[in-house]
C-alpha cells in the first residue's frame, strides 16, 4: 500500500522540523496513539489502538528516524505487532521545502499489514490509511497554527 500526499503548514520549516522530533506533540497527533517515548534521538516507542473496519486492535511499535538529510529530509521506519489483529511495517520519506513564511510537507509513505488485518480487503485498509493520515496532518497543522497565534 502506498501512500503520498502534500500539505502546506503556517510555520516556518525550522519549527515544523523540531514539530516532527517533538514526541508531546506527535503523541496528540498521532489517531489513537496512548503512548509515545523517545528511547533515543533517532528512535520511538509506541502504543497504539486502532479500528480497521470491525477489526480493533492495540499496537506495540518502534519507529527509527533517519535525519541524515535533516531538516529538508528525513525518512522513518516503523513496525508494529498488534496482537491476534496482526502485524504493520512501513516507513516514509518527508520532505519539507520552504514556501514564503510557511512550509511545504511532501510524503510518500508504504506499508504492508498482515494477520486479520489483511484479510479485511485492500480498498478498507487504504481508505482507513488515507483517514488517519489526513487526520494526523490536520492535528499537526492546527497545533502548529495555534502556537503561530498565541
Amino acid at each position: 500500500m502506498k501512500l503520498t500526499d502534500e500539505i502546506v503548514i503556517k510555520a516556518p520549516k525550522a519549527r515544523v522540523y523540531a514539530a516532527l522530533n517533538d514526541p508531546d506533540i506527535l503523541q496528540q497527533c498521532i489517531p489513537g496513539c496512548e503512548e509515545l517515548t523517545q528511547h533515543s534521538d533517532t528512535e520511538l516507542i509506541a502504543r497504539v489502538v486502532l479500528k480497521v473496519g470491525p477489526v480493533k486492535a492495540k499496537f506495540s511499535g518502534e519507529v527509527a528516524l533517519d535525519k541524515s538529510r535533516a531538516p529538508d529530509h528525513f525518512s522513518l521506519l516503523g513496525q508494529g505487532d498488534g496482537g491476534v489483529a496482526g502485524f504493520a511495517k512501513g516507513g516514509a520519506d518527508v520532505t519539507l521545502e520552504e514556501d514564503g513564511e510557511d512550509t511545504l510537507l511532501r510524503y510518500d509513505a508504504s506499508a504492508q499489514i498482515g494477520g486479520k488485518l489483511a484479510q479485511l480487503g485492500s480498498r478498507l485498509v487504504q481508505s482507513t490509511a488515507k483517514k488517519l493520515a489526513a487526520k494526523f496532518f490536520k492535528s499537526f497543522a492546527e497545533i502548529l497554527d495555534e502556537e503561530r497565534v498565541s
